[in-house]
């Protein structure tokens, strides 16, 4: 087949990478323009236009679909199908009706649960016990289209986002290798997504990943999961503010915020319901660190209180 792909970041180019490996052609790949980053903002190319140039594939890069102009490689590539995989940009009608057979996304989410840009963190956040991938035939609607396949995955009390994310990559680059020759065949017709249990996973707002400490042990636990690598939930105490990149809920008891115990076990934090123990902490400009090495460099005592969150 020959298939248009696009994608920008690493869960797309494992995507594409299965794609690739299983023969078929792909005589154009989508991404987002390259982007400043790291210290020195230099411009950087995703990890799709990364693997897209190693394999010698025509890359586009469009601000934007919307024009006939934009549109007029993805035309000149002829393609029977259009891959789809965290894009980043709206396709236009205009776009999803060139391939011959359509366009599929591959959306990191049980449909119709987790609709949007955040479903991974959604999920986590929520405490789901499972989570998964959609096949979905692409339409105009926010993630609304005919689901194709699916394959789901358990959520572990371990999982954070990043672990979430790969597995779920891996999970999406086989079921689309899997798709593909049945799309081809029509033997995946679709099956309509129901309305019941649609949620909607709006973009990760820096704003939650301050923690509140009036909130559950249990759900402090799932946000410090859920927001790790970015943007890392956040705490302020004596005026400075410290990244908390790893946590667990345990036993304990106090005002919401004051520190029950510091040790090389972790900080115990209590919270509205039950404790939160501080495992890995990192201050402004510092390295990440075990709970430890991290009260070598900033001495916390039991007594001592974190800011509730506002509001």
């Amino acid at each position: 087949m020959r298939i248009v792909f696009a994608g920008t970041p690493e869960f797309a180019a494992q995507a594409l990478a299965s794609i690739l490996a299983a023969g078929h052609s792909v005589p154009l790949v989508l991404t987002q323009p390259d982007r400043p980053s790291g210290r020195g903002l230099a411009l950087q190319a995703s990890p799709v236009k990364q693997l897209a140039l190693k394999h010698g594939l025509p890359v586009h890069q469009p601000p934007s679909l919307k024009s006939a102009e934009s549109r007029q490689p993805i035309i000149g590539a002829c393609p029977d199908i259009m891959v789809v995989a965290a894009y980043g940009l709206i396709l236009p009608q205009a776009a999803l009706d060139i391939p011959r057979l359509g366009c599929i996304n591959i959306h990191a989410s049980l449909l119709p649960r987790w609709r949007g840009a955040a479903p991974i963190q959604r999920a986590i956040l929520a405490g789901d016990a499972e989570t998964g991938v959609t096949l979905m035939r692409m339409e105009a609607g926010l993630d609304t289209g005919p689901m194709l396949l699916k394959g789901s995955l358990p959520i572990s009390d371990a999982d954070c986002a990043t672990t979430l994310h790969d597995k779920l990559a891996v999970l999406g680059a086989r079921l689309i290798v899997e798709a593909l020759p049945r799309l081809e065949r029509g033997e995946l017709p679709g099956e309509p997504q129901p309305v019941e249990g649609a949620t909607y996973a709006a973009k990760l707002e820096k704003s939650e990943a301050v923690l509140d400490w009036r909130q559950p042990a249990v759900v402090l636990s799932r946000a410090v999961r859920a927001f790790d690598p970015f943007p890392g939930t956040v705490a302020q105490i004596e005026g400075q503010t410290i990244k908390v990149l790893r946590a667990e809920p345990a036993p304990g008891a106090g005002e919401p915020g004051t520190i029950l115990a510091a040790g090389a076990g972790g900080i115990l934090v209590a919270c509205g319901k039950g404790a939160l123990r501080l495992v890995e902490l990192q201050k402004s400009g510092g390295k990440r660190l075990r709970a430890a090495d991290f009260l070598h460099g900033f001495a916390l005592k039991p007594g001592q209180r974190f800011s509730l969150a506002a509001g």
